[in-house]
């Protein structure tokens, strides 16, 4: 869907001959496990930071203030830098580690990039179970956010590049689907381990993140490369002969030939990150950048981090406030189902306005609330203004988790070159952990600073991002990623001018003088995989 004149026609390419073969979905599957361990991530920290047992031992200033019943201000008795740390140290080590990742993913593969996460989260998961000191806790997180690093650099990728055109967009959220799953479990898990006496609970729920852990760690070991990385290697014949597994034909020598001429021109490339600076890869980098911005300042980490903290904060008791995320953590699942169905068929465009419109409805009318009928001293919320909310804010979940979830990582994936994919994925994950910190190490603090006014903050963002959507984002619904560049930045009203065939930036740097690809398609816009 087009909303407005501005996407480019978003017209089918070349369609390789491709079954959807049981090696592929396995594959997809197995590695999509990385997404649960990086959702159990995000969903178990709100749950244990809201345990009293767990706070009294590593945050005991937070704790003495959840008892008090004359504190200034009900949305100031989480805010503390310690706490919000916790969360943060995460995603800050995932920052730096994507760096590393991008070698990895390119010099050893998706396969090996994938093992490695697994690894790190084993490790990290295990300190985590163990802590005795908030030393040992935050060491515990850094580990589980250089495996948070290394998987979303290589899961994504692995996923775009092994999956049939046809049905990219709905393997590609494979991942975004088991990210909502991994934090359902974590609600899940929080509300159960939250019962347990003897003030344990909150070690239960750190140490079942080694299940995904594991799950990915053995995936990784199952599953084959994809043909796009062994081709890259320079291993040829295995990445043909993979590649005729993976397709469920022995018609691949189109495909087979597209991927060695993308891999030919990719490694004339020799500062991809330079080279991506090029004005011809301007209109992608833009894109991917600012998608990854816009799609922390939605305001949805704030709520999966921390949505048992928030209901308390509203007012609801411990177990009302747990089990309330749970419903939320739910809604973030099946709607994110709705997503693999509809994406390649309604398209990219249509999901994202139609959510934009959603989120800033739902997020106005929570504030409107809040600002009525939740004062600083207030002891709970009206029963019926209480599920009232939560309404609200599956209302508010089921729009991203169909929209800005999935397609904040697909959109990107399909869209930079090979010659420029690592370091595109690179920038595109390092955006997103950059954010990310910034909102979980600010978000208490801004809950306790703007209260109620904090969801007419990230609903004005709403706003902004679709208006971005609608005059900036194309289509790229049911497009061979190797033919974005013709069939849709040569087309779009703004991004064309930046795709000029005469324009010197399409010669790319190297040692060798350079290449000329404009004229066949494959320098700019050859992408036969990618993701993030």
């Amino acid at each position: 869907m087009a909303g407005g004149g501005f996407a480019a026609p978003a017209g089918g390419g070349t369609q390789f001959e491709a079954k959807i073969t049981p090696i592929v979905i396995i594959s997809c599957i197995m590695a999509a496990t990385g997404g649960l361990m990086f959702g159990y991530d995000v969903g178990v920290s709100g749950g244990v930071t809201s345990m009293g047992p767990f706070l009294k031992k590593f945050f005991p200033v937070v704790y003495r203030r959840t008892q008090e019943k004359d504190l200034d201000s009900n949305y100031c008795k989480y805010d503390n830098q310690g706490l919000q740390m916790f969360t943060s140290s995460l995603y800050l080590a995932g920052l730096i580690a994507t760096f590393f990742a991008s070698y990895t993913t390119r010099r050893l593969g998706r396969r090996l990039t994938m093992l490695i996460a697994g690894i790190f989260f084993i490790i990290g998961v295990i300190l985590n179970t163990a802590a005795m000191n908030i030393e040992m806790l935050i060491f515990g997180r850094i580990l589980l956010g250089c495996g948070v690093g290394f998987a979303n650099q290589a899961v994504p990728l692995f996923l775009s590049e092994i999956a049939p055109t046809r049905i990219r967009g709905g393997l590609n959220i494979l991942f975004q689907l088991n990210v909502t799953i991994g934090i359902l479990f974590a609600n899940l898990v929080n509300y159960g381990t939250a019962k347990i006496k003897g003030g344990w609970g909150w070690r239960v729920s750190l140490g079942l993140a080694g299940i995904p852990a594991l799950l990915l760690t053995v995936g990784a070991l199952m599953v084959v490369d994809t043909p796009n990385s062994l081709i890259e290697r320079g291993r040829l014949e295995e990445g043909k002969a993979v590649l005729r597994r993976i397709r469920g034909t022995d018609k691949i020598e189109p495909e087979y030939l597209e991927l060695v001429e993308a891999s030919r021109v990719a490694k004339e490339v020799k500062h991809p990150f330079r080279n991506l600076l090029k004005r011809r890869n301007r209109p992608q980098l833009i894109i991917a950048m600012s998608l990854q911005i816009f799609q922390q300042f939605t305001g949805i980490n704030a709520i999966m981090f921390y949505a048992p903290v928030l209901f308390n904060t509203l007012g609801f008791k411990d177990d009302a406030s747990l089990y309330s995320a749970v419903i939320t953590g739910a809604v973030n699942v099946i709607s994110t189902v709705v997503s693999i169905y509809t994406v390649d068929k309604v398209g990219r465009r249509f999901l994202l306005l139609e959510a934009g419109v959603q989120m800033f409805l739902s997020q106005t009318l929570i504030a409107v609330i809040l600002g009525l009928k939740v004062k600083d001293h207030s002891s709970s919320l009206h029963n019926g203004y209480a599920i009232f909310v939560v309404i609200l804010v599956c209302t508010f979940v089921s729009a991203f988790a169909w929209s800005w979830g999935p397609l904040g990582w697909l959109i990107p994936s399909e869209t930079f070159p090979l010659e420029t994919r690592s370091a595109g994925q690179s920038v595109t994950v390092c955006v997103n952990l950059v954010f990310t910190f910034v909102i979980a190490q600010a978000f208490l603090s801004m809950l306790c600073h703007f209260k109620w006014g904090i969801f007419l903050f990230f609903s004005s963002w709403v706003l902004v991002m679709s208006v971005f959507v609608l005059f900036l984002v194309p289509e790229t619904k049911n497009v061979p990623i190797e033919e974005m560049t013709e069939k849709v930045w040569k087309q779009h009203w703004l991004w064309k001018r930046f795709m000029d065939d005469d324009d010197a930036a399409y010669r790319v740097e190297g040692g060798n003088g350079g290449v000329d690809g404009a004229k066949n398609g494959h320098s700019n816009g050859f992408n036969p995989s990618s993701q993030l």
